[in-house]
């Protein structure tokens, strides 16, 4: 089934453009479907043989798959994974369905204005040099101020500047969408720029790491966690907890919510519902807070 996984991956990631990472778990699903499989057969897997898998034997495999360790909402995943390999690998429509385990979809957790600006100016105050301070506020700043995803921004290449009112982004699966810049967003990223000390051409990345090459996510993430450690806030307090925090606040002060389904860059109004919850919840804690008999 080499062949076959090999020219999956290539699908996934040239024809359904899905990231980096979702092609990197595909692909290892697909290989520890068929490892299993072999094992349960007792033979080598082929096409053939997969046209004849049954439910039960699907059922086995998430069975083995449970006793590692694997919570619903990541066994949803391997199941989603599985059928999408087996659909690739012997036709759409023909290979048994099993309905997957019931995940219940948790509710953002953003943090205040306050905050997310305290946040970033830890971050910064934390930084061994000028430039990297500067980098890591204009970074953390266009999650919170702008709502972009820490993978989409460290996309950003120096083609961006000099910077407008708006911003040019490139989301999942390649999709294209237009941000509005408060201008204390655009003067971080201008300050980040004319403080670092690589140049930047519209070909290269815009937020470099300290030699030169394009920022690791994992350096904001950490930088972040220990901040966080630091103003005492909670351990869902992350890059992404600023992106949420942006939608939330938005929603908060009556943005429409086709609007923020554009400015987040999801393909489905549903990923973008999950706001109205959170908003909610927050209108129960001021209640909670604040009436007499609550």
């Amino acid at each position: 089934m080499k062949p076959t996984i090999l020219a999956w991956e290539g699908h996934l990631a040239q024809n359904r453009r899905r990231s980096v990472h979702t092609v990197r778990a595909y692909v290892a699903t697909a290989h520890r479907l068929v490892e299993f499989l072999s094992g349960h057969w007792g033979a080598a897997v082929t096409g053939e043989r997969l046209t004849a898998l049954t439910a039960a034997e699907l059922r086995a495999f998430l069975a083995a798959r449970r006793a590692d360790g694997l919570g619903n909402a990541s066994a949803a995943r391997e199941l989603s994974a599985v059928r999408a390999f087996l659909d690739f690998a012997v036709g759409a429509g023909t290979t048994p369905r099993l309905t997957g385990p019931r995940v219940k979809k948790g509710v953002p957790r953003p943090i205040s204005p306050d905050e997310a600006v305290a946040l970033a100016e830890d971050v910064a105050d934390s930084a061994a040099e000028p430039w990297v301070a500067a980098r890591d506020w204009a970074v953390l700043m266009l999650l919170y101020g702008a709502g972009l995803r820490i993978g989409e921004a460290l996309a950003l290449t120096g083609a961006i500047l000099p910077l407008g009112a708006t911003l040019s982004v490139t989301g999942k699966r390649q999709k294209t969408r237009i941000v509005p810049l408060l201008p204390q967003v655009r003067a971080g990223i201008e300050h980040y720029a004319a403080l670092c000390p690589w140049p930047i051409a519209r070909d290269t990345p815009l937020f470099r790491g300290a030699k030169g090459g394009v920022l690791d996510a994992a350096l904001i993430r950490r930088a972040v966690q220990a901040a966080r450690v630091r103003l005492g806030l909670g351990d869902r307090t992350t890059p992404h907890a600023l992106r949420h925090s942006f939608a939330t606040h938005l929603l908060g002060r009556g943005a429409d919510l086709r609007a923020l389904q554009e400015l987040l860059g999801h393909a489905s109004l549903s990923s973008t519902q999950i706001y109205t919850a959170v908003d909610a919840a927050h209108l129960m804690d001021v209640y909670r807070n604040a009436h007499p008999r609550a």
